[in-house]
């Protein structure tokens, strides 16, 4: 979803750095606001706009932050005016997080569920409640999400030096989990993987068999295939991956 928005993901994560300032002066100022009140607004102002903060930010070169900001500029996603900026509501179909929720929903639910098993908490909770939790809180909700994804992806982006290159090896390695949970459950009840036992096999290569292909790739992330075999390339002379005969 990330790199779908723009089809590249600094931009993505430019523009949700601008969003995350903006809920993080109405957290600081006690406003709330619902989902649909947040996305209500015909523009969003973010005060005291700088390339610099960005950087420092994101951890990127002042130049590529600046040419990704004159291209979001010319797409008519944001317009800068001095020191202030605005994103256009033009802009909120490709950061309005419907299907983000959900994942969130799902994932919170999940480890309820894991909690309640464990008798840590008793509180039943369903997913359609937590859905609508996190949109009447949406304005704190979201700079809670933000607070976590931000510096999660700009890890990735320092690790892989690029966050292609991370979103390519993460599908593999995705892919490679469901392959070693299709060969460990045999039954319902089989227990949860631990953090530890799961590195161990994945160390191991249990599940890399199947693989996956550069077209599969393409297809799940919409990154052009071209793309994929470049940086494919490099995930190989960086021994991340490995390539077999098929």
């Amino acid at each position: 979803n990330v790199y779908a928005s723009f089809n590249d993901h600094y931009k993505y994560m430019i523009i949700i750095s601008l969003l995350e300032k903006t809920l993080q002066f109405y957290d600081q100022m006690n406003i709330q606001y619902s989902y649909d009140e947040y996305y209500s607004k015909s523009y969003l102002q973010i005060e005291k706009f700088s390339i610099t903060e960005l950087c420092e930010k994101l951890d990127l070169p002042k130049e590529t932050v600046r040419r990704k900001v004159l291209e979001l500029e010319k797409e008519g996603v944001i317009t800068r005016n001095k020191k202030k900026i605005i994103i256009d509501r033009k802009a909120f179909p490709f950061v309005k997080p419907d299907n983000q929720i959900k994942f969130s929903a799902k994932y919170i639910y999940l480890v309820s569920q894991a909690l309640n098993k464990d008798k840590v908490y008793s509180k039943k909770l369903d997913q359609k409640t937590i859905e609508d939790m996190i949109k009447k809180n949406f304005s704190l909700s979201w700079r809670w999400f933000y607070r976590m994804q931000i510096p999660l992806i700009i890890g990735y982006h320092k690790f892989f030096q690029d966050l292609t290159t991370f979103h390519i090896w993460g599908t593999i390695c995705m892919n490679q989990v469901l392959n070693v949970n299709k060969q460990l459950y045999t039954s319902d009840d089989q227990p949860a993987l631990d953090y530890f036992r799961t590195n161990n096999i994945l160390l191991d290569n249990m599940g890399s068999d199947a693989g996956i292909s550069a077209m599969s790739i393409s297809d799940m992330t919409q990154i052009p295939r071209a793309t994929i075999i470049r940086k494919c390339k490099y995930l190989i002379k960086e021994d991340l991956i490995k390539i077999n005969e098929n």
